[in-house]
Protein backbone atom coordinates (compact mmCIF):
# COMPACT_ATOMS: atom_id res chain seq x y z
CA UNK A 1 0.00 0.00 0.00
CA UNK A 2 1.10 3.24 -0.93
CA UNK A 3 0.54 6.87 -0.28
CA UNK A 4 -1.00 7.64 -3.70
CA UNK A 5 -2.97 4.82 -3.38
CA UNK A 6 -4.50 5.96 -0.27
CA UNK A 7 -4.70 9.71 -2.06
CA UNK A 8 -7.13 8.05 -4.65
CA UNK A 9 -9.21 6.75 -2.49
CA UNK A 10 -9.13 9.59 -0.63
CA UNK A 11 -10.04 11.76 -3.69
CA UNK A 12 -12.61 9.17 -5.06
CA UNK A 13 -14.68 9.39 -1.48
CA UNK A 14 -14.08 13.06 -1.45
CA UNK A 15 -16.08 13.46 -4.81
CA UNK A 16 -18.77 11.37 -4.13
CA UNK A 17 -19.37 13.44 -0.59
CA UNK A 18 -19.57 16.58 -2.63
CA UNK A 19 -21.66 14.91 -5.72
CA UNK A 20 -24.28 13.28 -2.97
CA UNK A 21 -26.17 16.51 -1.98
CA UNK A 22 -26.63 18.50 -5.19
CA UNK A 23 -27.53 15.39 -7.08
CA UNK A 24 -30.21 14.34 -4.28
CA UNK A 25 -31.75 17.82 -4.39
CA UNK A 26 -32.26 16.72 -8.00
CA UNK A 27 -33.31 13.62 -7.67
CA UNK A 28 -36.65 15.05 -4.92
CA UNK A 29 -37.61 17.72 -7.38
CA UNK A 30 -37.81 15.21 -10.37
CA UNK A 31 -39.50 12.62 -7.95
CA UNK A 32 -42.53 15.04 -6.37
CA UNK A 33 -43.00 16.66 -9.72
CA UNK A 34 -41.22 19.62 -8.84
CA UNK A 35 -39.95 22.40 -11.74
CA UNK A 36 -36.42 21.59 -12.67
CA UNK A 37 -33.88 23.26 -14.97
CA UNK A 38 -34.90 21.12 -18.16
CA UNK A 39 -38.66 21.07 -17.25
CA UNK A 40 -39.08 24.01 -19.86
CA UNK A 41 -38.11 21.16 -22.55
CA UNK A 42 -38.63 17.96 -21.47
CA UNK A 43 -42.14 18.43 -20.10
CA UNK A 44 -43.68 18.92 -23.42
CA UNK A 45 -41.68 15.09 -24.41
CA UNK A 46 -42.96 13.84 -21.13
CA UNK A 47 -46.67 14.66 -21.76
CA UNK A 48 -46.38 13.06 -25.08
CA UNK A 49 -44.70 9.70 -23.44
CA UNK A 50 -48.38 9.76 -21.04
CA UNK A 51 -50.53 10.79 -24.06
CA UNK A 52 -49.35 8.15 -26.41
CA UNK A 53 -49.16 5.16 -23.40
CA UNK A 54 -52.49 5.89 -21.92
CA UNK A 55 -51.11 7.31 -18.59
CA UNK A 56 -52.53 9.18 -16.15
CA UNK A 57 -50.06 10.72 -14.72
CA UNK A 58 -52.32 12.27 -11.75
CA UNK A 59 -53.47 8.49 -10.82
CA UNK A 60 -51.80 6.89 -8.12
CA UNK A 61 -51.26 3.01 -7.86
CA UNK A 62 -51.16 0.93 -4.41
CA UNK A 63 -48.45 -1.32 -3.94
CA UNK A 64 -49.99 -4.37 -5.72
CA UNK A 65 -51.05 -2.29 -8.81
CA UNK A 66 -47.26 -0.90 -8.59
CA UNK A 67 -46.02 -4.58 -8.30
CA UNK A 68 -48.51 -5.50 -11.07
CA UNK A 69 -47.17 -2.48 -13.76
CA UNK A 70 -43.11 -3.55 -12.96
CA UNK A 71 -43.92 -7.46 -13.66
CA UNK A 72 -46.16 -6.71 -16.45
CA UNK A 73 -43.25 -4.20 -17.80
CA UNK A 74 -40.65 -6.99 -17.13
CA UNK A 75 -42.41 -9.52 -18.85
CA UNK A 76 -42.78 -7.30 -21.80
CA UNK A 77 -38.96 -6.63 -22.22
CA UNK A 78 -38.11 -10.07 -21.91
CA UNK A 79 -40.07 -11.09 -24.66
CA UNK A 80 -38.60 -7.96 -26.51
CA UNK A 81 -35.37 -9.24 -25.90
CA UNK A 82 -35.36 -12.60 -26.03
CA UNK A 83 -36.92 -12.33 -28.96
CA UNK A 84 -34.61 -10.03 -30.67
CA UNK A 85 -31.33 -12.26 -29.26
CA UNK A 86 -33.23 -15.20 -31.78
CA UNK A 87 -33.68 -13.44 -34.75
CA UNK A 88 -30.74 -11.33 -35.03
CA UNK A 89 -29.27 -13.09 -37.93
CA UNK A 90 -31.94 -11.85 -39.77
CA UNK A 91 -31.96 -8.23 -38.54
CA UNK A 92 -29.94 -4.72 -40.33
CA UNK A 93 -26.69 -3.42 -38.51
CA UNK A 94 -24.89 -6.71 -38.74
CA UNK A 95 -21.76 -6.01 -40.08
CA UNK A 96 -19.73 -8.96 -38.39
CA UNK A 97 -22.31 -11.47 -39.53
CA UNK A 98 -23.26 -12.61 -36.09
CA UNK A 99 -25.39 -15.76 -35.51
CA UNK A 100 -28.69 -15.94 -33.86
CA UNK A 101 -28.42 -16.46 -30.21
CA UNK A 102 -28.59 -19.98 -28.93
CA UNK A 103 -32.03 -20.91 -26.73
CA UNK A 104 -30.38 -20.85 -22.98
CA UNK A 105 -28.59 -18.37 -23.86
CA UNK A 106 -31.11 -16.11 -25.07
CA UNK A 107 -32.95 -16.77 -22.04
CA UNK A 108 -30.01 -15.99 -19.84
CA UNK A 109 -29.02 -12.71 -21.60
CA UNK A 110 -32.89 -11.33 -21.04
CA UNK A 111 -33.25 -11.73 -17.48
CA UNK A 112 -29.53 -10.54 -16.73
CA UNK A 113 -30.58 -7.30 -18.68
CA UNK A 114 -34.31 -7.22 -17.53
CA UNK A 115 -33.05 -7.20 -14.14
CA UNK A 116 -30.39 -4.92 -14.21
CA UNK A 117 -27.29 -7.72 -13.49
CA UNK A 118 -26.13 -7.75 -16.93
CA UNK A 119 -24.55 -10.81 -16.01
CA UNK A 120 -22.48 -11.96 -19.74
CA UNK A 121 -22.15 -15.75 -20.57
CA UNK A 122 -20.82 -14.64 -23.59
CA UNK A 123 -18.30 -12.13 -25.51
CA UNK A 124 -20.09 -9.40 -26.70
CA UNK A 125 -18.08 -8.42 -29.66
CA UNK A 126 -18.32 -12.10 -30.55
CA UNK A 127 -21.85 -12.87 -30.08
CA UNK A 128 -24.37 -9.69 -30.32
CA UNK A 129 -24.79 -7.30 -33.53
CA UNK A 130 -24.40 -4.01 -33.06
CA UNK A 131 -28.84 -3.74 -33.21
CA UNK A 132 -28.65 -6.10 -30.40
CA UNK A 133 -26.32 -3.83 -28.58
CA UNK A 134 -28.26 -0.77 -29.27
CA UNK A 135 -32.18 -1.53 -29.28
CA UNK A 136 -31.48 -4.51 -26.82
CA UNK A 137 -28.90 -4.39 -24.17
CA UNK A 138 -28.64 -0.09 -24.15
CA UNK A 139 -32.40 -0.22 -24.09
CA UNK A 140 -32.54 -2.45 -21.30
CA UNK A 141 -29.54 -0.73 -19.54
CA UNK A 142 -31.76 2.19 -18.67
CA UNK A 143 -34.84 0.75 -18.35
CA UNK A 144 -33.81 -1.91 -15.58
CA UNK A 145 -31.92 1.16 -13.93
CA UNK A 146 -34.85 3.34 -13.77
CA UNK A 147 -37.16 0.43 -12.69
CA UNK A 148 -34.51 0.17 -9.91
CA UNK A 149 -34.67 3.59 -8.83
CA UNK A 150 -38.72 3.53 -9.21
CA UNK A 151 -39.19 0.99 -6.55
CA UNK A 152 -36.87 2.81 -4.43
CA UNK A 153 -38.52 6.40 -4.44
CA UNK A 154 -41.82 3.92 -3.73
CA UNK A 155 -40.20 1.92 -0.80
CA UNK A 156 -39.33 5.77 0.20
CA UNK A 157 -42.95 7.30 -0.14
CA UNK A 158 -44.27 4.05 2.51
CA UNK A 159 -41.94 5.93 5.32
CA UNK A 160 -42.66 9.55 3.63
CA UNK A 161 -46.65 9.20 3.57
CA UNK A 162 -49.37 8.97 6.48
CA UNK A 163 -52.91 7.27 5.94
CA UNK A 164 -51.97 6.85 2.31
CA UNK A 165 -53.82 4.07 0.28
CA UNK A 166 -50.96 4.59 -2.66
CA UNK A 167 -47.23 4.61 -3.33
CA UNK A 168 -47.34 6.05 -6.18
CA UNK A 169 -47.53 5.44 -10.13
CA UNK A 170 -44.86 3.05 -11.66
CA UNK A 171 -45.11 4.44 -14.99
CA UNK A 172 -44.88 8.05 -14.27
CA UNK A 173 -41.78 7.30 -12.00
CA UNK A 174 -40.14 4.90 -14.60
CA UNK A 175 -40.75 7.60 -17.35
CA UNK A 176 -39.49 10.76 -15.23
CA UNK A 177 -36.35 9.23 -14.29
CA UNK A 178 -35.89 8.09 -17.52
CA UNK A 179 -36.45 11.38 -19.62
CA UNK A 180 -34.83 13.65 -16.71
CA UNK A 181 -32.08 11.98 -14.91
CA UNK A 182 -30.79 8.63 -17.15
CA UNK A 183 -31.22 9.94 -20.69
CA UNK A 184 -30.11 13.85 -20.02
CA UNK A 185 -26.73 12.13 -18.04
CA UNK A 186 -25.71 9.54 -20.42
CA UNK A 187 -25.51 11.81 -23.10
CA UNK A 188 -22.74 14.07 -21.62
CA UNK A 189 -21.21 10.73 -20.47
CA UNK A 190 -21.06 9.37 -23.51
CA UNK A 191 -19.41 12.21 -25.49
CA UNK A 192 -16.89 12.72 -22.88
CA UNK A 193 -16.05 8.99 -23.48
CA UNK A 194 -15.88 9.86 -27.19
CA UNK A 195 -13.75 12.46 -26.34
CA UNK A 196 -11.61 10.29 -23.84
CA UNK A 197 -11.47 7.56 -26.97
CA UNK A 198 -14.10 5.11 -26.55
CA UNK A 199 -15.29 4.43 -30.09
CA UNK A 200 -18.95 5.21 -31.19
CA UNK A 201 -19.96 3.96 -34.72
CA UNK A 202 -21.94 1.61 -36.70
CA UNK A 203 -19.18 -0.56 -37.90
CA UNK A 204 -17.84 -3.91 -37.17
CA UNK A 205 -14.06 -4.30 -37.29
CA UNK A 206 -11.29 -2.73 -38.49
CA UNK A 207 -8.41 -4.74 -39.82
CA UNK A 208 -4.95 -3.43 -38.38
CA UNK A 209 -1.18 -5.13 -38.96
CA UNK A 210 0.74 -5.68 -36.05
CA UNK A 211 4.15 -4.61 -35.66
CA UNK A 212 5.38 -8.35 -36.27
CA UNK A 213 3.35 -8.11 -39.44
CA UNK A 214 0.23 -10.49 -38.58
CA UNK A 215 -3.34 -9.17 -39.78
CA UNK A 216 -5.86 -8.46 -36.68
CA UNK A 217 -9.36 -7.69 -36.61
CA UNK A 218 -10.33 -5.46 -34.14
CA UNK A 219 -13.70 -4.94 -33.00
CA UNK A 220 -15.44 -1.63 -32.64
CA UNK A 221 -18.93 -0.45 -32.59
CA UNK A 222 -21.68 1.76 -31.13
CA UNK A 223 -19.22 1.77 -27.56
CA UNK A 224 -19.17 4.65 -25.71
CA UNK A 225 -23.60 5.16 -25.49
CA UNK A 226 -23.89 1.54 -23.95
CA UNK A 227 -20.71 2.25 -21.59
CA UNK A 228 -22.23 5.61 -20.53
CA UNK A 229 -25.56 3.80 -19.23
CA UNK A 230 -23.78 0.82 -18.17
CA UNK A 231 -21.80 2.52 -15.59
CA UNK A 232 -24.72 5.04 -14.54
CA UNK A 233 -27.05 2.68 -14.56
CA UNK A 234 -25.21 0.46 -12.28
CA UNK A 235 -25.44 -2.27 -14.87
CA UNK A 236 -22.23 -3.29 -15.96
CA UNK A 237 -23.51 -5.06 -19.10
CA UNK A 238 -20.05 -4.41 -21.79
CA UNK A 239 -19.62 -4.16 -25.57
CA UNK A 240 -16.74 -6.27 -24.82
CA UNK A 241 -15.87 -9.65 -23.18
CA UNK A 242 -13.32 -7.86 -20.76
CA UNK A 243 -15.59 -5.08 -20.11
CA UNK A 244 -13.99 -1.89 -18.53
CA UNK A 245 -10.29 -3.68 -18.80
CA UNK A 246 -10.99 -3.38 -22.70
CA UNK A 247 -8.84 -0.18 -23.38
CA UNK A 248 -11.83 0.64 -26.00
CA UNK A 249 -14.34 0.86 -23.07
CA UNK A 250 -11.78 2.11 -20.34
CA UNK A 251 -8.96 4.06 -22.66
CA UNK A 252 -7.60 6.75 -19.63
CA UNK A 253 -7.24 7.27 -16.47
CA UNK A 254 -9.12 10.32 -16.30
CA UNK A 255 -12.26 7.78 -17.77
CA UNK A 256 -11.38 5.33 -14.99
CA UNK A 257 -12.27 7.75 -12.67
CA UNK A 258 -15.25 9.31 -13.99
CA UNK A 259 -17.03 5.33 -14.75
CA UNK A 260 -16.13 4.97 -11.03
CA UNK A 261 -18.07 8.26 -10.08
CA UNK A 262 -20.92 6.91 -12.59
CA UNK A 263 -21.08 4.16 -10.76
CA UNK A 264 -21.40 5.39 -6.72
CA UNK A 265 -23.49 8.92 -7.36
CA UNK A 266 -26.81 8.30 -8.12
CA UNK A 267 -26.66 5.78 -5.48
CA UNK A 268 -25.13 8.10 -2.90
CA UNK A 269 -27.26 10.62 -3.69
CA UNK A 270 -30.27 8.49 -3.58
CA UNK A 271 -29.90 8.33 0.59
CA UNK A 272 -30.13 12.27 0.30
CA UNK A 273 -33.00 12.20 -1.51
CA UNK A 274 -34.74 9.38 1.25
CA UNK A 275 -33.67 12.11 3.69
CA UNK A 276 -35.51 15.07 2.07
CA UNK A 277 -38.12 13.20 1.11
CA UNK A 278 -38.67 11.80 4.74
CA UNK A 279 -38.31 15.81 6.46
CA UNK A 280 -35.16 14.92 8.03
CA UNK A 281 -32.09 15.01 5.66
CA UNK A 282 -29.77 13.88 8.74
CA UNK A 283 -31.72 11.03 8.31
CA UNK A 284 -30.48 10.58 4.80
CA UNK A 285 -26.81 11.64 5.88
CA UNK A 286 -26.87 8.43 8.55
CA UNK A 287 -27.07 6.37 6.12
CA UNK A 288 -25.09 7.79 3.91
CA UNK A 289 -22.25 6.95 6.90
CA UNK A 290 -23.20 3.54 7.24
CA UNK A 291 -22.79 2.60 3.64
CA UNK A 292 -19.65 4.82 3.47
CA UNK A 293 -18.04 3.00 6.18
CA UNK A 294 -18.58 -0.08 5.38
CA UNK A 295 -17.46 0.52 2.04
CA UNK A 296 -14.21 1.76 2.99
CA UNK A 297 -13.77 -1.10 5.80
CA UNK A 298 -14.02 -2.91 2.62
CA UNK A 299 -11.86 -1.13 0.26
CA UNK A 300 -8.65 -1.27 3.30
CA UNK A 301 -9.04 -5.08 3.22
CA UNK A 302 -8.80 -5.61 -0.66
CA UNK A 303 -6.32 -3.33 -1.47
CA UNK A 304 -4.11 -4.52 1.84
CA UNK A 305 -4.49 -7.82 -0.03
CA UNK A 306 -3.92 -7.26 -3.48
CA UNK A 307 -0.79 -5.23 -2.17
CA UNK A 308 1.08 -8.42 -0.93
CA UNK A 309 2.70 -11.05 -3.02
CA UNK A 310 1.82 -14.50 -3.69
CA UNK A 311 3.71 -16.71 -2.25
CA UNK A 312 3.36 -18.99 -5.26
CA UNK A 313 4.90 -16.37 -7.10
CA UNK A 314 7.61 -14.85 -4.81
CA UNK A 315 8.63 -18.39 -4.74
CA UNK A 316 9.14 -18.52 -8.65
CA UNK A 317 11.03 -15.90 -8.30
CA UNK A 318 9.06 -12.36 -8.60
CA UNK A 319 9.34 -9.27 -6.81
CA UNK A 320 7.33 -9.38 -3.63
CA UNK A 321 7.17 -5.81 -3.65
CA UNK A 322 5.05 -5.38 -6.94
CA UNK A 323 1.90 -6.80 -4.76
CA UNK A 324 -0.47 -9.27 -6.84
CA UNK A 325 -0.26 -7.10 -10.08
CA UNK A 326 -1.01 -10.24 -11.96
CA UNK A 327 -4.65 -9.40 -13.73
CA UNK A 328 -4.36 -6.31 -12.83
CA UNK A 329 -4.61 -3.18 -15.24
CA UNK A 330 -1.15 -2.18 -15.85
CA UNK A 331 -2.68 1.41 -16.48
CA UNK A 332 -3.88 2.07 -13.09
CA UNK A 333 -1.84 0.02 -10.65
CA UNK A 334 -3.41 -2.06 -7.58
CA UNK A 335 -4.93 1.23 -5.73
CA UNK A 336 -7.59 1.80 -8.37
CA UNK A 337 -7.83 -1.79 -9.56
CA UNK A 338 -8.58 -2.53 -6.22
CA UNK A 339 -11.03 0.32 -5.46
CA UNK A 340 -12.43 -0.37 -8.86
CA UNK A 341 -13.11 -3.49 -7.47
CA UNK A 342 -15.33 -2.98 -4.09
CA UNK A 343 -17.00 -0.13 -6.23
CA UNK A 344 -18.65 -1.97 -8.72
CA UNK A 345 -19.39 -5.09 -6.46
CA UNK A 346 -20.66 -2.52 -3.58
CA UNK A 347 -23.06 -1.17 -6.41
CA UNK A 348 -24.29 -3.89 -8.82
CA UNK A 349 -22.07 -3.30 -11.51
CA UNK A 350 -20.08 -6.13 -12.81
CA UNK A 351 -17.76 -3.37 -15.00
CA UNK A 352 -14.52 -4.88 -13.58
CA UNK A 353 -11.28 -3.21 -14.39
CA UNK A 354 -9.54 -6.32 -13.01
CA UNK A 355 -10.29 -9.98 -13.24
CA UNK A 356 -11.59 -10.91 -9.85
CA UNK A 357 -10.11 -14.80 -10.54
CA UNK A 358 -6.90 -13.37 -10.00
CA UNK A 359 -7.50 -11.68 -6.72
CA UNK A 360 -5.49 -12.97 -3.75
CA UNK A 361 -7.78 -15.47 -1.59
CA UNK A 362 -9.23 -12.81 0.78
CA UNK A 363 -9.21 -10.24 -1.91
CA UNK A 364 -11.51 -11.94 -4.14
CA UNK A 365 -13.66 -13.08 -0.62
CA UNK A 366 -14.12 -8.84 -0.61
CA UNK A 367 -16.13 -8.40 -3.59
CA UNK A 368 -18.16 -11.92 -2.82
CA UNK A 369 -19.23 -10.08 0.50
CA UNK A 370 -20.22 -7.33 -0.96
CA UNK A 371 -22.12 -8.43 -3.01
CA UNK A 372 -23.62 -11.48 0.18
CA UNK A 373 -24.69 -8.61 1.74
CA UNK A 374 -27.19 -7.51 -1.20
CA UNK A 375 -25.01 -4.35 -2.05
CA UNK A 376 -26.39 -1.90 0.02
CA UNK A 377 -23.33 0.32 0.21
CA UNK A 378 -24.55 2.58 -1.92
CA UNK A 379 -25.51 -0.33 -4.58
CA UNK A 380 -27.75 -1.20 -7.72
CA UNK A 381 -29.19 2.36 -8.24
CA UNK A 382 -32.73 2.30 -5.79
CA UNK A 383 -31.54 -1.11 -5.19
CA UNK A 384 -28.73 -0.56 -2.41
CA UNK A 385 -31.33 2.02 -0.86
CA UNK A 386 -34.30 -0.41 -0.39
CA UNK A 387 -31.99 -3.33 0.59
CA UNK A 388 -30.25 -0.93 3.13
CA UNK A 389 -33.84 0.06 4.36
CA UNK A 390 -35.07 -3.66 4.61
CA UNK A 391 -31.93 -4.01 7.10
CA UNK A 392 -33.10 -0.67 9.32
CA UNK A 393 -36.01 -2.52 10.06
CA UNK A 394 -34.82 -5.49 11.42
CA UNK A 395 -32.26 -3.46 13.22
CA UNK A 396 -34.76 -1.45 14.93
CA UNK A 397 -37.28 -4.03 15.41
CA UNK A 398 -34.67 -6.26 17.22
CA UNK A 399 -33.21 -3.12 19.25
CA UNK A 400 -36.50 -2.33 20.19
CA UNK A 401 -37.71 -5.43 21.92
CA UNK A 402 -34.37 -5.68 23.33
CA UNK A 403 -34.36 -2.49 25.41
CA UNK A 404 -38.08 -2.40 25.74
CA UNK A 405 -39.41 0.19 23.53
CA UNK A 406 -41.60 0.85 20.09
CA UNK A 407 -39.91 -0.73 17.26
CA UNK A 408 -40.67 2.30 14.92
CA UNK A 409 -38.18 3.76 12.19
CA UNK A 410 -39.56 7.43 11.40
CA UNK A 411 -42.97 7.64 13.42
CA UNK A 412 -43.48 4.26 11.77
CA UNK A 413 -44.41 1.40 14.26
CA UNK A 414 -42.58 -1.71 12.87
CA UNK A 415 -45.01 -4.65 13.55
CA UNK A 416 -45.26 -8.58 12.97
CA UNK A 417 -46.07 -8.00 8.70
CA UNK A 418 -43.05 -5.89 8.44
CA UNK A 419 -41.11 -8.28 10.14
CA UNK A 420 -42.04 -10.74 8.03
CA UNK A 421 -41.60 -9.46 4.65
CA UNK A 422 -38.54 -7.87 5.29
CA UNK A 423 -36.89 -11.24 6.46
CA UNK A 424 -38.73 -12.80 3.44
CA UNK A 425 -37.13 -10.30 1.54
CA UNK A 426 -33.54 -10.97 3.07
CA UNK A 427 -33.50 -14.62 3.61
CA UNK A 428 -34.16 -15.44 -0.21
CA UNK A 429 -30.62 -14.90 -1.17
CA UNK A 430 -28.79 -16.98 0.91
CA UNK A 431 -31.42 -19.81 -0.43
CA UNK A 432 -31.30 -19.34 -3.96
CA UNK A 433 -27.25 -18.51 -3.45
CA UNK A 434 -26.08 -22.21 -1.22
CA UNK A 435 -28.71 -24.45 -3.09
CA UNK A 436 -27.79 -23.56 -6.56
CA UNK A 437 -23.90 -23.73 -5.05
CA UNK A 438 -24.48 -26.92 -3.73
CA UNK A 439 -25.80 -28.74 -6.68
CA UNK A 440 -23.18 -27.19 -9.27
CA UNK A 441 -20.67 -28.35 -6.97
CA UNK A 442 -21.77 -32.08 -6.97
CA UNK A 443 -23.29 -32.22 -10.62
CA UNK A 444 -21.12 -33.46 -13.53
CA UNK A 445 -22.96 -30.71 -15.68
CA UNK A 446 -21.91 -28.21 -13.15
CA UNK A 447 -18.22 -29.02 -12.37
CA UNK A 448 -17.69 -29.35 -15.81
CA UNK A 449 -17.76 -26.15 -16.42
CA UNK A 450 -15.18 -24.74 -13.56
CA UNK A 451 -11.53 -24.93 -14.74
CA UNK A 452 -10.21 -25.31 -11.38
CA UNK A 453 -11.06 -27.57 -8.01
CA UNK A 454 -10.38 -27.71 -4.45
CA UNK A 455 -11.70 -24.17 -2.67
CA UNK A 456 -10.97 -21.98 -5.56
CA UNK A 457 -12.98 -23.76 -7.95
CA UNK A 458 -15.61 -24.35 -5.07
CA UNK A 459 -15.47 -20.06 -4.93
CA UNK A 460 -16.16 -19.80 -9.03
CA UNK A 461 -19.54 -21.32 -8.02
CA UNK A 462 -20.08 -19.58 -4.85
CA UNK A 463 -18.89 -16.45 -6.80
CA UNK A 464 -21.19 -16.86 -10.15
CA UNK A 465 -24.28 -17.33 -7.62
CA UNK A 466 -23.98 -14.85 -5.29
CA UNK A 467 -23.50 -12.35 -8.51
CA UNK A 468 -26.70 -13.69 -10.41
CA UNK A 469 -28.87 -13.43 -7.06
CA UNK A 470 -27.07 -10.42 -6.07
CA UNK A 471 -28.05 -8.81 -9.23
CA UNK A 472 -24.02 -7.77 -9.83
CA UNK A 473 -23.12 -9.69 -13.19
CA UNK A 474 -19.16 -10.28 -12.15
CA UNK A 475 -17.43 -13.32 -12.13
CA UNK A 476 -14.55 -15.10 -11.52
CA UNK A 477 -12.41 -15.70 -14.70
CA UNK A 478 -12.29 -19.42 -14.28
CA UNK A 479 -16.00 -20.59 -15.03
CA UNK A 480 -16.94 -21.10 -18.89
CA UNK A 481 -20.79 -20.54 -17.44
CA UNK A 482 -22.22 -20.92 -21.57
CA UNK A 483 -23.63 -24.36 -20.65
CA UNK A 484 -27.51 -24.83 -20.33
CA UNK A 485 -27.14 -26.30 -16.81
CA UNK A 486 -25.39 -22.71 -15.90
CA UNK A 487 -27.36 -20.62 -17.54
CA UNK A 488 -30.50 -21.42 -16.71
CA UNK A 489 -29.65 -21.82 -12.91
CA UNK A 490 -28.02 -18.87 -13.06
CA UNK A 491 -31.26 -17.01 -14.37
CA UNK A 492 -33.45 -18.51 -12.08
CA UNK A 493 -31.26 -17.23 -9.54
CA UNK A 494 -31.21 -13.55 -11.10
CA UNK A 495 -34.99 -13.41 -11.06
CA UNK A 496 -35.38 -15.08 -7.53
CA UNK A 497 -32.39 -12.14 -6.29
CA UNK A 498 -34.46 -9.52 -7.96
CA UNK A 499 -38.16 -10.07 -7.90
CA UNK A 500 -38.43 -12.05 -4.51
CA UNK A 501 -36.56 -8.26 -3.12
CA UNK A 502 -38.72 -6.40 -4.94
CA UNK A 503 -42.42 -7.30 -4.32
CA UNK A 504 -41.75 -8.08 -0.16
CA UNK A 505 -40.31 -4.28 -0.20
CA UNK A 506 -43.06 -3.05 -2.14
CA UNK A 507 -45.79 -4.66 0.17
CA UNK A 508 -43.80 -3.02 3.13
CA UNK A 509 -44.04 0.25 1.97
CA UNK A 510 -48.02 -0.33 0.68
CA UNK A 511 -47.99 -1.03 4.52
CA UNK A 512 -46.33 1.81 6.06
CA UNK A 513 -47.74 4.41 3.97
CA UNK A 514 -50.64 3.54 5.42
CA UNK A 515 -49.52 3.99 8.58
CA UNK A 516 -50.33 7.05 11.02
CA UNK A 517 -46.62 8.52 12.40
CA UNK A 518 -46.09 8.50 16.34
CA UNK A 519 -43.85 11.65 17.15
CA UNK A 520 -40.71 10.12 18.72
CA UNK A 521 -40.47 10.04 22.73
CA UNK A 522 -38.60 8.47 25.33
CA UNK A 523 -40.39 5.45 24.56
CA UNK A 524 -39.13 5.08 20.74
CA UNK A 525 -35.48 4.35 19.22
CA UNK A 526 -33.85 7.23 17.93
CA UNK A 527 -32.63 6.16 14.12
CA UNK A 528 -31.19 9.40 13.08
CA UNK A 529 -27.44 9.36 14.84
CA UNK A 530 -24.46 7.56 15.01
CA UNK A 531 -25.85 4.75 17.23
CA UNK A 532 -28.18 4.24 14.70
CA UNK A 533 -26.23 4.06 11.81
CA UNK A 534 -23.88 1.38 14.30
CA UNK A 535 -26.61 -0.68 15.06
CA UNK A 536 -27.76 -1.28 11.63
CA UNK A 537 -24.21 -2.08 10.52
CA UNK A 538 -24.16 -4.48 13.41
CA UNK A 539 -27.08 -6.20 12.00
CA UNK A 540 -25.75 -6.41 8.22
CA UNK A 541 -22.76 -7.96 9.71
CA UNK A 542 -24.59 -10.61 11.68
CA UNK A 543 -26.58 -11.63 9.64
CA UNK A 544 -24.39 -11.71 6.96
CA UNK A 545 -22.29 -14.07 8.52
CA UNK A 546 -24.71 -16.28 10.44
CA UNK A 547 -25.50 -16.85 6.49
CA UNK A 548 -22.57 -16.84 4.54
CA UNK A 549 -19.88 -17.42 6.69
CA UNK A 550 -19.64 -21.73 6.62
CA UNK A 551 -19.74 -21.08 2.26
CA UNK A 552 -16.75 -18.58 2.54
CA UNK A 553 -14.93 -21.08 5.15
CA UNK A 554 -14.91 -23.30 2.57
CA UNK A 555 -13.96 -21.12 -0.25
CA UNK A 556 -11.47 -18.19 0.18
CA UNK A 557 -11.06 -18.65 3.22
CA UNK A 558 -9.36 -22.38 3.14
CA UNK A 559 -7.85 -21.45 -0.58
CA UNK A 560 -5.88 -18.38 1.41
CA UNK A 561 -4.83 -20.47 4.20
CA UNK A 562 -3.76 -23.31 2.00
CA UNK A 563 -1.96 -20.74 -0.14
CA UNK A 564 0.28 -19.47 2.77
CA UNK A 565 0.91 -23.28 3.75
CA UNK A 566 2.17 -23.90 0.25
CA UNK A 567 -0.51 -26.21 -0.99
CA UNK A 568 -1.32 -25.32 -4.24
CA UNK A 569 -5.41 -26.24 -5.62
Amino acid sequence: MTVNGWAQIALYSALIVALTRPLGGYLTRVMQGERTFLTPVLRPLERAVYAVCGVDERAEQGWAGYAVGMLAFKAACFLALYLLLRVQDLLPFNPAGQAAVGPDLAYNTAVSFLTNTNWQSYGGETTMSNLVQMAGLTVQNFLSAAAGIAIAVAFVRGFARRSASSIGNYWVDLTRLTLYVLLPVSILVALFFVWQGVPQTLGGFIDATTLQGAHQSIAIGPVASQEAIKMLGTNGGGFFNANSAHPFENPTALANLVQMLCIFSLGAALTNMFGRMVGQEKQGWAVFAAMGLLFLVGTAVLYNAESQANPALVAAGMDPAMGNMEGKEVRFGIAASALFATITTDASCGAVNAMHDSFMPLGGMVPMVNIMLGEIIYGGVGSGLYGFLLFAIIAVFVAGLMVGRTPEYLGKKIEAREVKMTMLAVLCLPLVILGFTALAVVLPVGTGALANAGPHGFSEALYAYTSAAGNNGSAFAGLSANVPFWNTTLGIAMMVGRFFVIIPALAIAGSLAAKKTVPASSGTFPTDGGLFAGLVIGVILIVGGLTFFPALALGPVVEHLAMHAGTLF
